[in-house]
């Protein structure tokens, strides 16, 4: 689900993301390379691969070098960047199926601007990008289809997913999700203290990946 992160959450996780001795099947590291398509078929491979290895999330991260994973900032800007007429993220939405939920974060660290794209896991079917499915294998984007042997895996990581666990709805805002879940009784059974804003709350849910 889509939560709040602080400046301080942020660029915590861009460091940890860093520490990673090369790119892995669920994160990719980009300087300033901004074109669209290859954007979207990082978003499907990345939630198909991040399913596979039970990720809940995969990420893309601009800023950091490929070599040494310095951290560089970067030129991109997805909150302004264009595609077609539309919004990159919008235009993005209309070619991914289904529909998972995925975020843009702008943030600066030390005055330098970085951008992380948060995606979520695959979770009943793969996803596709414009009608067509990726997945990852090793630091590289791939067509599903060429390597059936992962084709397989990933289905049958989807069949032992159990039912409370997969999905109940997708794409829904904060509001809808607080609304939609008794999150003071999950408070009062767990024993832990109700949280006093909006954010605390989310975060704590996230947490037991509800």
């Amino acid at each position: 689900m889509p939560t709040h992160q602080s400046p301080e959450q942020l660029a915590s996780l861009l460091r940890e993301l860093s520490k990673l001795p090369k790119e892995t099947e669920w994160v990719e590291f980009k300087h300033h390379n901004d074109n669209p398509p290859m954007i979207g078929e990082y978003i499907s491979a990345l939630a198909n691969s991040a399913a596979l290895l039970g990720k809940q999330s995969a990420y893309v991260v601009w800023g950091i070098a490929d070599e040494d994973h310095a951290l560089l900032g970067t030129k991109f800007k997805p909150s302004t960047t264009r595609h077609k007429q539309q919004e990159l993220e919008s235009w993005l939405l209309q070619k991914i199926a289904p529909k998972i939920h995925f975020q843009f974060l702008e943030f600066e660290v030390e005055d330098r601007p970085f951008v992380i794209l948060e995606i979520n896991a695959a979770n009943h079917t793969p996803v596709q990008f414009d009608g067509v499915e990726f997945i990852r294998v090793s630091s590289y984007t791939k067509k599903l289809k060429d390597h059936p042997a992962k084709e397989r895996e990933l289905w049958r990581t989807f069949d032992r997913v159990p039912f409370e666990q997969q999905m109940a709805a997708e794409n829904q805002s904060e509001e809808q999700v607080l609304k939609l879940l008794d999150y003071p009784a999950y408070f009062d059974l767990t024993q832990l203290p109700l949280p006093d804003n909006r954010a605390g709350i989310l975060n704590a849910l996230k947490a037991d990946r509800l």
